[in-house]
């Protein structure tokens, strides 16, 4: 476990049950603007991306307005992430036990959580879908700019949009199955959209999936 494992926020309260303090409202507030930006983002893409979802433009005002909207939607996103990103990078630092984490797959899709390492806030698989997004984006909008013609047209070449447009596809495409597997695992372990909307967990959850980070807690330093 790394040393940024408790962030700014975090918290235990002793009850009945015991809760502990998970994410900020600011935390929150800026996760579901990237949520929302992201989803918004998907579904223009892909209305533009074939005709057969062409119909999705209609959500949007047709589709010249889809086409307007799109890459500011996709500005949005970007400054959102970043600052999640700011947030949260210290503790998505890779640790010693997410390598044994990961190798106990298994035993993590059967539910077996008593055969996993501690681990703090986060575990691998957070950690490999907060990586992956954080490079995506950098790729979705520093692909998207170069064939952003509206107002970077004469900036690039016309091979060079093309590469880009490829480019961008494959990124979308990635970042959108990344999402959803982010979204199952959220709806899998149950207790974590709660984390997400209220901001805080029991005590009881937070010892099953992230007791050593709990342990920090408590105790006030490093376990």
């Amino acid at each position: 476990m790394t040393a940024y494992d408790v962030e700014k926020g975090d918290s235990v309260h002793p009850g009945k049950p015991v809760t502990v303090d998970r994410y900020t409202g600011g935390a929150r507030i800026n996760h579901w603007i990237t949520a929302t930006s992201l989803v918004l983002l998907a579904i223009s893409g892909l209305a533009l991306f074939h005709p057969s979802m062409y119909f999705l433009t209609g959500l949007f005002g047709g589709g010249q307005a889809t086409r307007a909207i799109h890459p500011w939607i996709g500005v949005i996103l970007f400054f959102s992430f970043f600052g999640l990103f700011f947030r949260f990078w210290r503790a998505n630092l890779w640790a010693a036990e997410d390598g044994t984490w990961m190798a106990r797959l298994a035993d993590v899709l059967t539910a077996r959580e008593e055969r996993l390492p501690e681990v703090g806030k986060y575990n691998a698989g957070q950690k490999v879908v907060f990586w992956g997004m954080s490079i995506l984006i950098v790729v979705l909008i520093s692909s998207g700019l170069v064939i952003w013609d509206q107002y970077f047209y004469p900036l690039t070449s016309i091979e060079q949009k093309r590469v880009a447009v490829v480019i961008h596809a494959a990124a979308a495409v990635t970042i959108i199955c990344v999402w959803i597997v982010h979204v199952y695992a959220a709806i899998w372990v149950r207790g974590t959209i709660g984390a997400m909307t209220k901001g805080r967990v029991t005590g009881g959850w937070a010892w099953r999936h992230h007791r050593r980070w709990l342990k920090e807690l408590v105790s006030g330093k490093k376990a």
